[in-house]
């Protein structure tokens, strides 16, 4: 991947929507070689997808959390069982398996803390395994960005 590949990926990240003319045009290609190279980046795999950011307000998705969780144990029969269980989940937007004082970290978006209340203790805390879950509530999101930097 070089400096041109970056630059067009950069392109896509900002707006998928845009067509290869103006892609080139802004990366400084024409049309053919712009296009041949998106499709390299389709194939390998560096794009995985073309999706559509929602504004999660607007689609009543209110609130997020983050939730700690720690296993019972560190075992390997029971850290696969909560990952099948979490990718069941769909109000669980990212789960992480992490270093330190907890074993995974999740982001949740539900519509509120009613909602909240309901996942916890009807979806989550029923999965086998878990030994505590630790919550903090997103009150102001100052930066929220799904691009990487380049």
């Amino acid at each position: 991947m070089d400096g041109i590949d970056r630059k067009i990926l950069m392109q896509l990240q900002e707006n998928a929507k845009q067509n290869t003319k103006e892609i080139a045009g802004k990366v400084g290609l024409s049309v053919t070689p712009t296009y041949e190279r998106i499709k390299k980046l389709e194939q390998g795999e560096v794009i995985r997808a073309y999706v559509a950011l929602l504004d999660r307000a607007k689609i009543g998705k209110k609130l997020i959390a983050y939730c700690q969780v720690t296993l019972t144990k560190q075992q390997k029969k029971l850290a696969d069982n909560f990952k099948r269980e979490v990718l069941l989940l769909p109000d669980i937007m990212e789960c992480h398996q992490v270093s330190g004082n907890f074993d995974y970290l999740l982001k949740i978006a539900v519509d509120d803390i009613a909602g909240f209340h309901e996942f916890i203790n009807e979806r989550l805390s029923i999965i086998n395994g878990i030994a505590t879950i630790h919550t903090s509530f997103v009150l102001d999101s100052v930066k929220d960005s799904t691009a990487y930097n380049l």
